[in-house]
């Protein structure tokens, strides 16, 4: 089954701008694949303005994240999987969707053996 992340990344970013917003992505940068400007990471983690001002060729793909944007007045690509994205947020109110930096944004499907019942404990109250 394939991850929700990359659904959920796209409708938030539309969301996001529709409401005249500017969308920004939380990145871990410590995850392999991820190519952003090292000046610009802090404590392995990179802050991005994916506004369609700050940004061209912006693609949010169920594979990758990419785009072109401009850092110290250098053009970048930058690129990274869906699954590096911690938050995608709006700069001007924090509303927005945050990941668990470990999950895949998906729920484990239920065992189909049902949870084992907690024995019952006794304790002495004084």
């Amino acid at each position: 089954m394939d991850t929700r992340r990359p659904y959920l990344l796209r409708a938030m970013y539309e969301w996001i701008v529709d409401q005249g917003w500017t969308p920004f992505l939380l990145v871990d940068a410590t995850k392999p694949g991820v190519a952003v400007p090292a000046d610009y990471i802090q404590d392995g983690r990179i802050v991005l303005n994916i506004s369609p001002a700050a940004c061209a060729a912006l693609m949010l793909g169920n594979d990758a994240v990419s785009f072109q944007a401009r850092f110290g007045g250098n053009p970048q690509h930058i690129q990274f999987s869906p699954h590096a994205v911690l938050a995608i947020y709006a700069r001007e109110n924090g509303e927005g969707l945050v990941f668990a930096p470990d999950d895949n944004s998906d729920p484990q499907p239920p065992s189909s053996q049902p949870p084992k019942p907690n024995k019952p404990r006794l304790s002495v109250v004084k």
